[in-house]
C-alpha cells in the first residue's frame, strides 16, 4: 500500500492537472477556432493573433499585481478565486458580438487565466520534492496534451455540430464542475505562511537575484519563440495546405496524444539527466520541426505526423524549461514569483502574437503570406534558449553548493510548505 504522504502528492497532482486542463483550453482552443469566430464575426484571419494576445498581454498585467500579494493568501482559496473569475470571463465569451467585446472578453479571461496557472504550478512546487519535481512537472502539463487529444478535438467537433460559441459555455461549465472538486478535495495549503525561516527572503530579490532575472528572460523567449507560430496553426494548415476543416481535429489529436506520453517521460528525463541537456533537445526537434512544417513540408510525410512532432518538441522544452524555474524560488516569494514569471510569460507570448499578426497578410482564398519571416524569428529566439538553460542551471547548482545543500534535496514542508 502507498504511503499517506504518496497518496497525497498523486491526489494533489491529479486535481491540479483538472484545474490546468481546463485554464489550458480555454487557451488553446481560441486559436484552432479562430477561423470558424473569424468568419462568424467578420474577422480578417490575419487578426486572429491579435485575440491571443488579448488574453496574453492581460495575463501578463494580472501576473505583475499578483507579485505583491499572491503569497499572502492560502493557495488553494486563491485558486479557487482564479479559476472563478476565469469561468466567468470564459462563458462570457460565447456571447461576443463583435472584435471590439471578443478582445474584452478574452483579455478578462487573461486576467485570471494568468494568476491561476502560477498558483498551479506553486501548489506542485511546495508540495513535491526537487528530486520528484520534473516527474510532477511532467504529469500536471500532461494536461495540455489532454486538451489537444480530447479538449481541442471536441470543441472543434461541436462547433461544427453547432456554431463556435458551444464551445465556450461547455469549457465554463466544466470549469464550475473543478473549481468545486478543487474547493473540497485539496487541503489547505499555507505551508508558505507558516513557515519562518523562509521569510529573510525579500521580494526585492525578485528583480536583483541573477538566477530570478536569467530565469525571466529565459520565459520571455520561450513563449515568444512559440508564440509567433501557434496562432497560425489552424489558419496555414486550413488555407496555405489546403487541409479540410472537418479533418483539423486529428493533427490536434494526434499530436496530444503523442507529448501526453511523451511529457511524462521528459520528465523523468529532466530529473536524470538536468534541464540543460533534456531542453536542449527538445529544442533542436522543435526548430527542426518548423522547417519541416512550414518551409519544406516532405510531400512523402504525412501532415498530422509532422504536427505530433511539434506538440512532441514543443512539450519536451517546456518541461525542461517548467521543472528549472520552479527551483528557482524559496517558498516565501514562490507564488509572487511565479506571478510575475507568469506576467513576463505573458509578455512573451503576446509580443509573438502580435508581432506574427504584424508580419503576416491576408493572401486571395484566405491564405496567409509570409509565414517564412515568421519561422525564421521562432528559430533566432529558439536558438538562444539552450544557453539560457544552461546558465539557470549553473547557477543554481552554485547556489545551493554555497548553501551546502544537494541540488535535488529538499524537505516535505507542513501543509505542502516545501522549502524549494
Amino acid at each position: 500500500m502507498s504511503s499517506p504522504r504518496a497518496v497525497s502528492e498523486r491526489a494533489v497532482i491529479f486535481l491540479i492537472g483538472a484545474v490546468q486542463f481546463v485554464n489550458i483550453l480555454d487557451f488553446v482552443m481560441v486559436m484552432p477556432l479562430g477561423p470558424d469566430f473569424a468568419a462568424g464575426l467578420g474577422i480578417p484571419t490575419s487578426h486572429i493573433g491579435t485575440i491571443g494576445a488579448a488574453y496574453t498581454a492581460a495575463g501578463c498585467v494580472a501576473g505583475v499585481a499578483g507579485s505583491y500579494f499572491l503569497d499572502r493568501f492560502d493557495r488553494r482559496k486563491a485558486l479557487a478565486v482564479a479559476m472563478l473569475g476565469l469561468v466567468v470571463s470564459t462563458a462570457a465569451g460565447g456571447l461576443a458580438t463583435g472584435l471590439t467585446s471578443l478582445l474584452v472578453t478574452r483579455a478578462l479571461a487573461g486576467l485570471f487565466g494568468g494568476p491561476a496557472t502560477s498558483l498551479a504550478m506553486s501548489i506542485i512546487a511546495d508540495v513535491i520534492p526537487a528530486e520528484r519535481r520534473g516527474k510532477a512537472m511532467g504529469a500536471v502539463m500532461g494536461a495540455f496534451s489532454v486538451a489537444s487529444v480530447l479538449g481541442v478535438p471536441m470543441a472543434l467537433k461541436v462547433a461544427r455540430w453547432s456554431d463556435w460559441r458551444m464551445p465556450f459555455f461547455m469549457v465554463a461549465g466544466l470549469g464550475l464542475l473543478l473549481v468545486a472538486a478543487a474547493i473540497f478535495f485539496l487541503p489547505p495549503l499555507r505551508g508558505h505562511l507558516e513557515r519562518k525561516s523562509d521569510h529573510t527572503v525579500t521580494v526585492k530579490e525578485l528583480f536583483t537575484r541573477s538566477d530570478v532575472l536569467l530565469s525571466y528572460s529565459m520565459t520571455l523567449l520561450i513563449n515568444a519563440a512559440g508564440f509567433v507560430i501557434i496562432p497560425n496553426i489552424s489558419g496555414y494548415v486550413q488555407f496555405n495546405l489546403g487541409y479540410p476543416r472537418a479533418e483539423l481535429e486529428t493533427i490536434y489529436f494526434v499530436g496530444g496524444l503523442v507529448s501526453f506520453v511523451t511529457l511524462r517521460m521528459a520528465g523523468k528525463a529532466v530529473d536524470k539527466q538536468g534541464s540543460f541537456r533534456v531542453g536542449t533537445v527538445g529544442v533542436l526537434l522543435f526548430m527542426a520541426t518548423l522547417y519541416l512544417a512550414f518551409i519544406q513540408l516532405p510531400t512523402s510525410v504525412p501532415l498530422v505526423a509532422v504536427f505530433a512532432l511539434f506538440f512532441l518538441s514543443n512539450g519536451i522544452r517546456n518541461v525542461a524549461y517548467s521543472t528549472l524555474t520552479s527551483k528557482v524560488p524559496e517558498s516565501a516569494i514562490r507564488a509572487r514569483f511565479m506571478s510575475f514569471q507568469s506576467a513576463v510569460q505573458h509578455l512573451g507570448a503576446a509580443g509573438g502574437a502580435f508581432l506574427s499578426a504584424q508580419m503576416l497578410t491576408d493572401l486571395p482564398g484566405g491564405q496567409l503570406g509570409g509565414m517564412g519571416n515568421v519561422v525564421a524569428l521562432s528559430m533566432a529566439l529558439s536558438l538562444t534558449l539552450p544557453v539560457m538553460f544552461f546558465l539557470v542551471e549553473r547557477r543554481l547548482r552554485a547556489r545551493d553548493q554555497a548553501a551546502g545543500t544537494p541540488v535535488a534535496a529538499v524537505a516535505l514542508g507542513t501543509g505542502g510548505g516545501a522549502s524549494r
